[in-house]
């Protein structure tokens, strides 16, 4: 005899809620301008008001992480796209109109933006308050209701976001959904009308899989192996202070972190010279050092002790940069920072998304090597190179492929309110920010308004010789 597997409460309640925001978007219909501008404004005086409730609880959720960071990076940043998308949003909102061909005249075409229906996001821990606030801002202002899935390794942040989207909207606009067992599979399986996924490419693939049984649109933003190609011409001091800033912001558990560096053989050692100096600059000492960021949980901490150990038993030299070689505690879950040199491909750093303080360093002589090494590999989520020569800027622009580019920086281009955010191939598709997360979360209505009189009586059955005889005509013309 076989007992019937109970239902999941915290599944069913998930159902519940997309009934009654599917329902709640059917009855009221697409949201005006106004109330989507006093959405986004109440939404930026709660932020305003809850700062440091949303600090201390990512410091707390990471067990140490940087205040500053999080206040550039998490409160600053979705500030800024808030107040981006109440600048333009009525310009996205307007119908755009499109052109009408000569046969189909008097008539016009617009492109209506409307809606979708209800949103699901999924949000990783890495930038907790961030990457879950701008793709439901991004939602919201294009007109849609949103159920928004946070991490499960960052609960006091979520636990924030769930306070202050609660006390904003009723559930069957904004909801807040934690994870639980079979909940995370169950999320991605919900009829939702479009799906924004950010985390691991692994995780990526099931989210799709899971959405295709409902035919549910997905933006994937992944991550992947985002090269830093040094040029022979760039300054090496320069190249290796701004590549360390983006390696080690976050403690490198940034999607867009330079994963790995390719330098001129000829340079190598200078640049390792430099490097080293811009760690000691910005981290003099490691342990309780609030500007360095602890790893988000023991089980990453081992993953990245593993891969370094690896590197090491397959002959790697790996150089740890802690300037005051301080003994520091396992359950600080800190790494020092970490060069890697004669990395070879068999190693799981230069095979897997590193995510982590461990640069590896790739020498290599031409710059068509670089670019082939690069093009060897899955397309990355970012690439950065440093150069001042603007062929070569553009050789390399046009010889690879990635989600986004920064030139003679890092991670800057993410910040930028007015591009677009996302990955290609492996890592990722679709991309939003700016008016793209707009027309993400939107369907395009192509809509065609005939006027008087009707052409299309020239164009119907019963068709003469005289008829075909003009339509070949123009057909020869197009």
């Amino acid at each position: 005899m076989t007992t019937a597997r109970k239902p999941n409460p915290s599944v069913a309640a998930m159902v519940e809620i997309m009934e009654a925001q599917k329902a709640a978007f059917i009855a009221q219909g697409p949201t005006s301008y106004q109330e989507r501008i006093k959405e986004l404004e109440r939404i930026e005086t709660a932020i305003g008001q809850r700062v440091d409730e949303i600090v201390e609880a990512m410091v707390q959720d990471f067990g140490s992480r940087s205040r500053h960071e999080i206040l550039i990076a998490e409160i600053h940043t979705t500030l800024s796209m808030v107040h981006y998308t109440k600048k333009h949003l009525k310009k996205w909102m307007k119908p755009r109109k499109r052109s009408v061909g000569w046969l189909y005249m008097p008539g016009k075409a617009k492109v209506y933006m409307e809606p979708l229906g209800v949103v699901g996001v999924i949000s990783p821990w890495n930038y907790p308050f961030y990457l879950a606030m701008v793709p439901t801002l991004s939602a919201l202002a294009a007109g849609n209701r949103v159920m928004l899935k946070p991490s499960v390794f960052t609960p006091r942040t979520s636990q924030c976001l769930k306070d202050l989207l609660g006390a904003l909207f009723p559930p069957d606009k904004v909801s807040v959904v934690f994870s639980g067992p079979g909940v995370g599979s169950a999320f991605s399986r919900l009829p939702f009308d479009h799906i924004c996924f950010t985390g691991s490419t692994n995780v990526g693939k099931q989210v799709m899989a899971a959405a295709a049984e409902n035919l549910t649109p997905v933006t994937l933003e992944l991550g992947g192996k985002s090269p830093a190609i040094v040029g022979q011409d760039f300054d090496v001091q320069a190249a290796a202070d701004r590549i360390a800033h983006g390696k080690f912001f976050n403690a490198g558990q940034t999607c867009i972190a330079p994963d790995y560096a390719l330098v001129p053989k000829n340079k190598v050692n200078q640049f390792v010279e430099a490097f080293e100096n811009a760690i000691r600059t910005s981290y003099p000492t490691l342990e309780n050092n609030p500007d360095f960021t602890s790893i988000i949980t023991t089980r990453h901490f081992d993953r990245l002790h593993h891969a370094i150990k690896d590197a090491e038993e397959k002959g790697a030299k790996v150089i740890r940069v802690n300037p005051a070689n301080e003994e520091i505690d396992p359950a600080a879950k800190k790494i020092a920072p970490t060069i890697v040199l004669n990395g070879t491909d068999d190693m799981i750093l230069l095979q897997d998304e590193i995510f982590g303080p461990i640069l590896p360093v790739v020498p290599y002589n031409t710059l068509d090597e670089a670019i082939a090494y690069v093009n060897a590999r899955p397309k990355p989520l970012a690439l950065y190179y440093f150069s001042n020569k603007d062929r070569s800027v553009q050789k390399v622009l046009k010889m690879t492929q990635a989600g986004g580019t920064c030139i003679n920086n890092t991670l800057l281009h993410v910040a930028q309110d007015d591009l677009p955010f996302g990955g290609v191939g492996f890592s990722g598709m679709g991309s939003y920010h700016g008016p793209e997360g707009f027309d993400a979360f939107s369907n395009k209505r192509g809509v065609f308004f005939q006027g008087s009189p009707c052409s299309t009586r020239m164009i119907r059955a019963p068709y003469s010789a005289g008829f075909e005889k003009a339509l070949r005509f123009m057909i020869d013309k197009l």
